[in-house]
């Protein structure tokens, strides 16, 4: 079976109310099963028109598990502490 990543890319509006969605996050990512393969640290563009500042990637055990963690109760929460805090695009991605 093929893993499932979802990537995402933040951009953090209110840096001390994103704190509060970090801390949700962190619990629906354990509840959940991810791995967390980046999360935040330096972001370097190599091609492309493309100025990301913050990049999350997240390892499921398999594509539908990831696409499921978005609608699941704890993420949820997560999403909803995130509300005006963040600008979130993100992505699930069948991986190996």
């Amino acid at each position: 079976m093929s893993s499932g990543y979802v990537i995402a890319h933040v951009e953090v509006t209110n840096p001390t109310q994103y704190e509060e969605y970090k801390k949700w996050s962190s619990v629906a990512m354990q509840a959940h099963g991810a791995e967390v393969c980046a999360r935040g640290g330096q972001v370097a563009v190599l091609e492309g028109d493309w100025t990301p500042s913050r990049i999350v990637v997240l390892k499921f055990p398999s594509f539908e598990k990831a696409k499921a963690f978005y609608e699941t109760p704890e993420y949820h929460k997560a999403r909803e502490a995130r509300a005006g805090a963040a600008v979130m695009r993100m992505i699930a991605v069948e991986g190996l």
